[in-house]
């Protein structure tokens, strides 16, 4: 086995075609510090109308993260409801947790206001931009 791989090793290096043999995708990891962003999930593009989630799904003080679209609805007081891109402003990670009043990004340690999105931790230093949603009844909405 050790020497079907260092073939194989072999002919990537070479350049010398196809061994036929399909091999697993290297498993993903978290990003180090410094290096570069991974790049977002590919999802569906956000389109308006498009149902996110009922009110009382968005916990008071918190939010939660739609990463298919790329958008995060907050709650920073109760019946009070924003909506910011899940695109870090830093390096274009995803953020990843919404907690103690922020939103943050796994990657370098970003932080944003749940309430209007700007800045509490670095090294960002633009706000989450702002997304257009609509509350109807009980149902968020993209606008």
């Amino acid at each position: 086995m050790l020497l079907a791989g260092a073939g194989s090793v072999a002919a990537l290096a070479t350049g010398c075609g196809d061994d036929g043999q399909e091999t697993a995708p290297e498993p993903e990891t978290a990003p180090e510090l410094g290096s570069p962003p991974p790049e977002p999930p590919a999802s569906a593009p956000a389109s308006p109308g498009q149902t996110l989630a009922k009110t009382s799904e968005i916990p008071v003080g918190g939010g939660t993260i739609f990463e298919e679209q790329k958008v995060v609805v907050t709650q920073p007081e109760a019946g009070q409801f924003k909506a910011f891109s899940a695109v870090c402003t830093h390096q274009a990670c995803l953020v990843s947790r919404v907690a103690d009043g922020t939103i943050n990004c796994p990657c370098h340690a970003s932080r944003f206001s749940i309430t209007d999105g700007s800045v509490a931790g670095g090294p960002a230093r633009r706000p989450l931009p702002e997304e257009e949603i609509t509350v109807s009844g009980d149902v968020i909405s993209l606008a």
